[in-house]
């Protein structure tokens, strides 16, 4: 197969569907493809474990359920949360690259002011959530020109639109694994020495016959200071449907009401401790200290004393850094408390009802949105924002809706490590060491792959718990929970590593992930090259030590300094 420049340009820039250059191997009727690893989902961390196999020099085959690659910062539309050292450590030198990379694009592709051009740290949007708040068609442009390469050598393939569908063991290792076209309904084999499972829901994992939890662990099992008395496998994190508005003074926008909007304009959240009220509202229970705190809405930008203006927090295009006359008007991204939606859960449930919960959420987001056009309390004493709009252009969907869930929870493997609170909790590391202030750290790691820094921070779930949001301490990714207890070959790339329901909550940010899929793409490579097993590696402490050493070279931090 070949492309023209005109095509092969196009699917750099993130315009154009599914590419391959690596021909088809015929099997009877089936349609096979090998390669020296299959990823499974196109997430941020599958891109990056793509990234880093690819680098190394081997074949690589990936899928992905949209038609965007890039997972939470593309098709979830939800610029990254990170943490205050970003722009110069306590991340791998690969995803600063990717944030730096971003910032390119906006200087040689966008009108910006000459002033926002010469920023070195620009952020587009200037959103307070980041210190990057961006459009995902952006991040998406970047991610397909890093692959832009390999996609022409034929070392990548890209199944655009393609879901697992059926996995086939031989003992502890997977042998295949056949996915299928959601366009066009047939279906391939992909087979491969290694597996890495990138989706956002751990799909393989039910596939594979692999072990995993779900949900909230007890705290017998766990001895986590903020676990659950009872275990709960589906008391799971909201997730939610994200969307981009623009407000564009003196105009009216206001279309036809949702046809669910009367049931989510007086929905109050069912939770314990009990939310403020109803949902669509400008108040929240606050996550440290779950009392209501009131917020502010004000798409002129104008601050809003004594609360958080929401238009600003998560602004992805303010138009004062393009040149003027460039957009009718700013752009925020509404990931707010007002659209997590607690109804039901994606993992685990029939795809009936994972879609029933799915149009429930759009509902949600599209419920807000109306309210916000109609009813929001202005600041001069009337209600709703009549200039608001959707933005289906920045999406890449008819409705202007994300094309994905913005997915908190996965399906967590049970692994040979599994991160609780005891490793990185601040308050319960305290208790364990007696130490504080810059003497308490987590958990060292001996098999450390990676770093990252958040705070514990659990949305409310569909089993009724409001926020669980606490400190953590800056953290290390042991390679042991990236190596599932039986299964040989398979090897997560995302939220699905071995946390807990607690520990997930700090490591299912947008670096950790990323780092988490490098780590992954290295792995396989290494394990390939030197002809030893993953759990292998680990165990063999000149093996991990190399493994560690060819990680380093490549600008993967281990540790904290």
């Amino acid at each position: 197969m070949t492309l023209d420049r005109r095509s092969f340009l196009a699917a750099a820039s993130g315009i154009t569907g599914a590419i391959s250059f690596t021909p088809w191997l015929w099997a009877g009727q089936n349609r096979e493809r090998a390669a020296d690893v299959a990823i499974i989902g196109g997430s941020l961390g599958g891109c990056a474990a793509a990234i880093a196999a690819l680098r190394r020099g081997l074949t690589v085959v990936m899928t992905e359920e949209t038609d965007w690659i890039g997972g939470q910062l593309t098709s979830q539309i939800v610029p990254p949360d990170e943490h205050a050292h970003i722009e110069t450590h306590g991340a791998n030198a690969s995803y600063r690259k990717l944030r730096n990379d971003i910032r390119d694009y906006y200087r040689h592709h966008y009108p910006l002011t000459d002033a926002a051009k010469h920023q070195t740290n620009l952020n587009p949007g200037g959103g307070s959530v980041s210190r990057l708040c961006h459009e995902p068609r952006v991040a998406l442009a970047v991610l397909n020109k890093m692959l832009a390469p390999y996609l022409k050598s034929g070392k990548l393939t890209l199944l655009l639109e393609h879901v697992p569908v059926q996995a086939d063991m031989q003992g502890d290792r997977i042998s295949s694994v056949t996915v299928r076209s959601l366009a066009k309904g047939s279906e391939q084999t992909l087979t491969a020495p290694y597996f890495i499972d990138a989706t956002e829901l751990g799909d393989l994992l039910p596939l594979t016959g692999s072990e995993y939890v779900t949900g909230a662990e007890a705290k017998a099992d766990t001895k986590e200071l903020h676990a659950a008395d009872v275990a709960a496998p589906a008391n799971q994190q909201a997730f939610t449907v994200c969307f981009p508005l623009q407000y564009v003074a003196g105009q009216d926008y206001v279309g036809d009401k949702p046809a669910d909007y009367d049931f989510w304009r007086d929905y109050v959240p069912a939770l314990t401790p009990p939310w403020s009220g109803k949902l669509l509202d400008l108040s929240y229970s606050s996550p440290r200290d779950l009392k209501p705190k009131k917020l502010g809405f004000d798409p002129s930008g104008a601050a809003t004393p004594g609360s958080l203006n929401l238009w600003l927090y998560r602004r992805i295009l303010n138009a004062a850094n393009f040149v003027p006359g460039s957009y009718a008007g700013s752009a925020t991204l509404v990931n707010w408390p007002q659209n997590d939606c607690v109804l039901g859960n994606l993992i685990d449930v029939s795809e009936a009802e994972k879609q029933k919960h799915i149009a429930q959420a759009k509902q949600l987001s599209l419920s807000l949105f109306y309210w916000l056009q109609t009813e929001c309390p202005r600041s001069d004493g009337g209600a709703g924002f009549a200039g608001l709009r959707l933005l289906p252009e920045m999406t890449g969907t008819t409705d202007g809706l994300a094309k994905y869930p913005y997915v908190r929870e996965s399906r967590r493997i049970l692994a040979e490590t599994t991160i609780t609170e005891l490793h990185v909790g601040a308050e319960q590391r305290s208790a364990i060491t007696g130490r504080s202030g810059k003497q308490l750290k987590a958990k060292s790691f001996a098999d450390s792959v990676g770093v990252g820094s958040y705070h514990i921070d659990l949305h409310p779930s569909s089993g009724g718990d409001n926020y669980i949001d606490f400190a953590s301490l800056p953290f290390q990714i042991p390679l042991g929970a990236m190596i599932p207890r039986r299964v040989e070959n398979l090897i997560p790339a995302c939220k699905n590593i071995g946390t807990t329901h607690l520990t997930n909550g700090c490591y299912r940010l947008h670096p950790v992930e990323w780092g988490i899929g490098e780590a992954a793409g290295c792995l396989v490579s290494f394990a390939l090259e030197k002809k030893e097993s993953p759990r292998g590696i680990r165990s063999l402490p000149d093996k991990l030590a190399d493994f560690q050493r060819s990680l380093t070279t490549e600008g993967i931090e281990l540790a904290w300094s």
